[in-house]
């Protein structure tokens, strides 16, 4: 998805166990983690080493749960609380960081490091600092992945009709040119598709009301978002499909 990690970038009003029902059922209905997971587990295959997984806004660990057996150390930066229960019992052995990534401190030098859709809440002015943050927090030759979702795509397309909001990790590449050396290497874009199916219209206009939480924007009515919904997402049977397509920044620390 991507605008589900409110909760771990620190945004009041998520951290409670309502947000975490919401995420659930966004992920009871969508094919994003099994596209995800076979992307990263390509991605592990490559790395020189597997000694630490740094896993940023891990939420309830179903990530974090199928990188674990590749690492021999897991570390995780999740400050919701319930999203820490849930983490707990998916990776009992993470190392868990109760803190947003800007006050987090950890202490890692990680071959693999996920930084998955929280940039959404962090300000645009912020983001290049913020991967500066997190690049040190990577070892000489390992990997970060920045995840955000397309801005093209059906999902984002809603929530920039709604919110005017435009989400864009492309826009951060020419930025790592400013970050200090010895940070950034080689930086690749990837695409991993990703399909969300609601079985019936409350469960998507519930989804929908979840993914147009961004900060700061505007609370659209039940109404808007239903016509929208109904115009744009329905297959005509009783369910409603939209696509939401993901970016991942590959960003390679050089080797020491």
């Amino acid at each position: 998805m991507g605008l589900r990690k409110a909760a771990r970038a620190g945004i009041a009003g998520t951290d409670d166990d309502a947000y975490r029902e919401a995420f659930d059922r966004f992920l009871s209905g969508t094919d994003e983690k099994a596209a995800t997971h076979a992307y990263l587990r390509q991605v592990v295959d490559r790395l020189p080493a597997r000694r630490t997984l740094l896993d940023i806004g891990a939420a309830q660990g179903t990530t974090t749960r199928y990188l674990a057996p590749y690492f021999e150390r897991v570390v995780c930066v999740e400050p919701s609380e319930p999203m820490r229960r849930a983490l707990a019992r998916a990776c009992p052995r993470a190392e868990v960081v109760a803190a947003p990534v800007g006050e987090a401190r950890v202490d890692a030098r990680a071959d693999l490091a996920l930084l998955s859709h929280v940039l959404y809440y962090i300000p645009r002015t912020q983001w290049a600092v913020t991967t500066a943050r997190v690049m040190e927090w990577v070892a000489p030759g390992g990997v970060l992945l920045v995840l955000l979702q397309n801005p093209d795509n059906a999902c984002m397309r809603m929530v920039r009709h709604f919110t005017g909001h435009r989400f864009d990790v492309r826009e951060l590449v020419g930025e790592l040119a400013t970050l200090p050396p010895g940070l950034v290497g080689r930086t690749e874009l990837d695409v991993v598709p990703a399909r969300y199916h609601g079985r019936n219209l409350e469960e998507t206009l519930m989804v929908a009301d979840f993914l147009l939480g961004v900060p700061g924007a505007p609370t659209p009515t039940r109404e808007a978002v239903e016509a929208y919904v109904r115009r744009h997402f329905d297959n005509e049977d009783g369910t409603y499909t939209f696509r939401h397509d993901q970016h991942v920044l590959r960003i390679e620390r050089p080797p020491a």
